[in-house]
């Protein structure tokens, strides 16, 4: 009885710490989902209107390896919208147009990124965590496709709503050219 205790339990740690990676591409403006490093979903995105760095308030996406440090958003209704990763409990308007609204609503899900490079995109004044870098919703979701953001990495809503539950936490993510 103790054995198969333990080889249930091993599956269920295989399931749960399923060995996950995201590689985002920014001149494709693709994410993809890797599963044991064979492709199993590929996203459009949208990275930084304003280019690619790591410097802080440059508005940038920063390039290098990452992982999600934590997930944010967990049982809230597709379309709704945070502030300060904090929850308002409304739905935003969705444009499906390309507009660039004067808004940058983080939407559905937030999955906020570390670097793991130190000096590169960790520490000092290149910390993508402190840069508040996520994969998130977002309103604007007529500009995926497009470099539209303001660093971070907007997904189509139904589209970060699988990924979230796809992904734990600790999933590696690499941002490249």
């Amino acid at each position: 009885m103790r054995t198969i205790s333990f080889i249930i339990l091993f599956f269920v740690s295989a399931a749960i710490y399923a060995d996950y990676s995201i590689n985002i591409s920014i001149s494709e403006q693709r994410l993809y989902l890797l599963y044991n490093d064979s492709l199993i979903r590929s996203y459009p995105i949208s990275s930084s209107a304003f280019g690619e760095g790591q410097i802080e308030n440059s508005f940038k996406t920063p390039l290098g390896s990452h992982e999600i440090k934590t997930k944010i958003g967990t049982d809230v209704e597709k379309y709704q919208f945070f502030v300060s990763r904090e929850l308002i409990p409304q739905k935003a308007n969705i444009i499906h147009e390309a507009i660039d609204s004067k808004d940058d609503f983080i939407t559905t899900r937030i999955m906020w990124l570390t670097g793991l490079i130190e000096g590169f995109n960790r520490g000092a004044n290149v910390d993508s965590f402190n840069r508040f870098i996520y994969i998130h919703g977002t309103h604007e979701e007529g500009l995926i496709g497009m470099k539209a953001s303001h660093g971070c990495i907007r997904m189509l809503n139904h589209d970060v709503l699988e990924l979230f539950e796809m992904v734990p936490a600790k999933t590696a993510v690499n941002i490249y050219l």
